[in-house]
């Protein structure tokens, strides 16, 4: 990517909608021992075989009985939900799950995956517990496999997005079941916009020019009002997932970030704090600065929403899907940035059949309609589906509607913020050698330069939890 703004070119478009290096949408005897036996005796053996055999089936039907009567005591960690929200349907599958009684404990996000990995190592985890998509290789023996008489895999790929059979599958088995999907939207400012009568960009270099075009200084040059929060790390909210949108789209592979793809991706995004100037570190967080109406677009999932409008409900804006490179071949797919949680089974429970059967419940379009609607009771919109069968109901909403509309093209990678993984996390690890990189590009440094150490650091981080 050309740093001059004169001369910009976007990079060169992705070769593949799915870069290298990210998780992809994977003698005895010849002679029978009976006829070894004389009649006489085998007639014997073969009395008893079915006298013995009976007795036994007739013993696990009893015993059977008993396990399929007895109570079951599930505990569920979540993590984002009030229990208000999910007790409701926790309450609507006990009625025809009597025996089973579910525990639901919202978790605080501060330190979870930490709290999380210590009350496993010490057998007092619970039963299902909420976990980031990046987090599979971090979880991957505390995990049970989804079993196939509650759901199949091919039911499973059906059900869900791409990305889920994608991320929540570890060494051919599925871990996982989300009951959300979330990304990076791109956040504009209808005020700003109408004022300057653009419209909302769907390129990169639509974006760019309307950066520029948005952004006005003080007569000592400080940025009054900022078109785009990018370029930096200090003060970017979410500047993991941009970066990494960002090199999956020009088809770097950010786990060896060190061709020209890589590079490229690097400098286009530092070049809104370098040579455009419409962003800087003296300016308040991105969400914070969008929210008092400084900046003109800002990308963040679709919980940011929440925290926009409370610090400022009138603001007017909308989300639009994020901005693409120039396609290389006509029907090229786009590629878009995943960022979710999914619940999975613990794999000491002593019940993992009705946990997964309790999860797939959970994942029916009516147990989401329903958890949607009672979120919405108490915020603008519930968690967006992870169903492509339920896209259409959400499709036209100008808050969350773009978080659907990307779903089906959405990749991800360990680049990602705010998953509260806390500083020996895999996110959070990698994040510092990236941050490192960025840092060293605004203050002077080139993508070659500031990225020579980070492939080391990242492939150092990907093979202490088996990941690539």
């Amino acid at each position: 990517m050309d740093q001059n703004p004169s001369t910009y070119k976007q990079p060169t478009p992705p070769q593949s909608p799915q870069p290298e290096g990210v998780s992809q949408f994977g003698a005895g005897e010849s002679t029978p021992f009976y006829k070894k036996i004389p009649l006489k005796a085998f007639g014997v053996v073969l009395l008893l075989v079915l006298l013995i055999g009976g007795g036994v089936i007739g013993a696990m039907r009893l015993v059977g009985g008993r396990q399929q009567n007895e109570p079951v005591t599930l505990a569920w960690w979540g993590l984002w939900e009030d229990g208000g929200i999910v007790q409701p349907l926790i309450e609507e599958y006990q009625k025809t799950h009597p025996n089973v009684k579910i525990t639901y404990v919202r978790q605080s996000p501060q330190d979870y995956r930490e709290r999380l990995t210590s009350s496993l190592a010490r057998n007092a985890g619970p039963d299902i517990f909420r976990f980031h998509n990046t987090w599979v290789p971090l979880f991957a023996n505390d995990l049970t496999t989804l079993l196939p008489e509650v759901l199949s895999a091919s039911e499973f790929q059906s059900r869900f997005y791409p990305i889920a059979a994608s991320d929540l599958t570890h060494n051919g088995r599925i871990v996982g079941i989300p009951l959300e999907i979330d990304g990076l939207g791109l956040y504009v400012n209808d005020a700003l916009f109408k004022a300057a009568n653009l419209t909302s960009p769907t390129t990169w270099d639509e974006l760019r020019r309307a950066a520029l075009a948005l952004t006005t200084r003080d007569q000592q040059g400080s940025i009054t009002q900022a078109g785009v929060a990018l370029g930096t790390v200090n003060n970017v909210d979410h500047w993991q997932d941009i970066l990494s949108l960002m090199m999956l789209q020009n088809s770097a592979n950010p786990a060896r970030p060190t061709d020209k793809r890589a590079e490229d991706a690097l400098a286009f995004y530092t070049i809104f704090a370098t040579a455009d100037k419409v962003w800087d570190e003296t300016l308040p967080p991105s969400t914070l600065s969008f929210a008092s109406g400084k900046v003109a677009m800002y990308f963040a999932p679709s919980w940011e929403v929440f925290e926009v409008k409370a610090k400022n409900p009138s603001l007017s804006f909308h989300i639009v899907p994020v901005p693409q490179l120039p396609k290389s071949t006509p029907g090229e797919e786009d590629i878009t940035w995943a960022s979710y949680w999914a619940e999975g089974v613990w794999a000491r429970s002593k019940h993992p059949k009705e946990a997964f059967e309790f999860l797939k419940f959970m994942s029916e379009k009516e147990s989401l309609e329903k958890l949607y609607r009672t979120a919405a009771q108490t915020r603008l919109f519930g968690e967006p589906y992870p169903r492509p069968d339920m896209a259409e109901l959400l499709a036209n909403d100008s808050l969350a509607g773009a978080y659907v509309r990307e779903a089906s093209t959405a990749h991800s990678w360990y680049l990602a913020g705010r998953t509260f993984d806390g500083p020996t996390g895999i996110n959070s690890r990698i994040s510092k050698y990236f941050e490192d990189a960025v840092n060293k590009v605004l203050k002077g440094s080139t993508p070659t330069e500031a990225l020579k150490t980070v492939e080391q650091g990242v492939s150092q981080v990907l093979s202490s939890y088996g990941a690539r």
